[in-house]
């Protein structure tokens, strides 16, 4: 399109413009904890490292079984497959350990 302006001795001058526009799709996002739970029809996932903190395998599992199969998920980007080389967290074997021991106590 064409536009006048006026530079800064006051002559007008055409100029083009041109717009560019882009479809915006509505969505929402939440992390892997709120989605634990439920079944979504279509997931798109950032599975990159966090600027603080990390990832767990439980992590990846919860955000990556969010969906209702594997054609409805979409990964954001590119991630350091050693994500998914990683060993469970100590404490958290540690906490399964004694809740399998306080289920046996209890069945006893």
């Amino acid at each position: 399109m064409q536009i006048h302006v006026r530079d800064d001795a006051g002559r007008e001058q055409k100029r083009s413009v041109k717009r560019h526009q882009f479809p915006i799709t509505a969505a929402y996002a939440f992390t892997d904890y709120r989605s634990q739970g439920q079944t979504l029809q279509h997931v798109i996932i950032d599975i990159a490292s966090p600027p603080t903190g990390g990832l767990s395998l439980f992590d990846l599992y919860v955000a990556l079984s969010r969906s209702r199969g594997r054609s409805t998920i979409r990964l954001l980007r590119q991630f350091d497959n050693k994500v998914f080389q990683a060993s469970h967290c100590v404490e958290l074997l540690a906490e399964d350990d004694r809740l399998k021991d306080q289920d046996e106590m209890t069945k006893h």
